[in-house]
């Protein structure tokens, strides 16, 4: 069975062969209107209604309207765009599939916040602002700042792909680890915790990392209410989207001095403009929402897009599915 497949996702030349390659018994057509990376929405496609299937970031409108449409895969873990019940219904009601490619940003993101957890504990990053400046030995305070992740404690904001691997990581630390989401079911080695508890849960929480999405339910869901249930001292870390931390109230807890650190990645808005006191907050670190970058990044992308092909093809589980 020929399939029309429809491309707006920019790859370079051998990636471009690498899917080429691997959709030959099927049409692939690549749209005019390229995506310039995976979180640029897409615009709008005429040539999208002849395609059953879709990889890269399709203008929503133009899915919904395209009935012949029966895949949707986006080369992004987050999904804001189609994150609506008017989308989930009407690709449920025609049996079409949607899915996203958390798979291949997991391990990246988890690594990131990780990197970060050892160099905030392990006071690297002061120690590398002395070698860039007065270099000065500043061995006491160093050797006896500096903290253990064993037996510490981890309350994740969200728990789904990113937050498993995340966990996966932090497991020989013997970290006490606690997953705030919506399905509250048993998992190996995670206290997972319905909403209502998080007030409760929080306090403990040495590391509060977010990997919450971007939609209505989760705006600033990092407020100054959520952020006063902070232990002092504790660090937060956002690898989620920028929307869903209230900054105004996150600098007054760097200002205030409660807040120990704050990692960052994501932003509201992107870039974060020059002059954003952000920059300079006390215990501050930022990096330009690269939490999820990887070398083979695209290479990776078009690999689990093929393998869902297969799966597609033949009726089997699709990887990260959404619906």
């Amino acid at each position: 069975m020929s399939l029309t497949i429809w491309c707006n996702a920019k790859f370079n030349e051998a990636v471009t062969r690498q899917l080429t390659e691997g959709t030959r018994s099927h049409r692939l057509i690549f749209s005019s209107q390229a995506s310039a990376n995976v979180l640029t929405a897409g615009a709008a496609d005429p040539e999208l209604a002849k395609a059953d299937i879709a990889l890269g970031q399709p203008n929503a409108t133009d899915c919904l309207n395209a009935r012949k449409l029966r895949w949707v895969e986006v080369t992004t873990a987050g999904y804001t765009r189609y994150d609506t019940p008017e989308f989930r219904e009407a690709f449920r009601a025609r049996g079409a599939a949607f899915t996203n490619a958390s798979g291949v940003f997991a391990d990246p993101c988890a690594q990131h916040v990780l990197a970060m957890m050892l160099a905030l504990g392990r006071s690297l990053l002061p120690s590398f602002r002395d070698q860039l400046t007065d270099h000065s030995w500043h061995y006491t305070e160093r050797r006896y700042d500096s903290r253990l992740l064993t037996g510490q404690t981890v309350v994740l904001l969200g728990f789904g792909a990113i937050g498993r691997r995340l966990a996966e990581l932090l497991a020989p630390f013997g970290m006490k680890l606690y997953a705030v989401r919506r399905s509250v079911r048993s998992e190996a080695g995670v206290h997972v915790i319905p909403e209502e508890k998080i007030s409760a849960i929080l306090p403990l929480a040495d590391h509060v990392v977010n990997i919450l999405p971007d939609n209505a339910a989760t705006l600033n869901y990092v407020n100054a209410r959520r952020l006063a249930c902070f232990k002092p001292g504790a660090k937060f870390y956002n690898v989620g989207r920028g929307t869903t931390v209230d900054q105004a109230a996150l600098l007054e807890a760097l200002n205030s001095g409660r807040l120990g650190a704050a990692y960052l990645d994501v932003f509201d808005p992107e870039p974060l403009p020059p002059e954003h006191p952000l920059w300079t907050a006390p215990r501050c670190y930022i990096t330009p929402h690269t939490a999820g970058g990887r070398a083979d990044q695209d290479e990776a992308i078009v690999r689990h897009f093929l393998g869902n092909l297969t799966a597609f093809e033949q009726g089997g589980a699709m990887t990260d599915r959404v619906v």
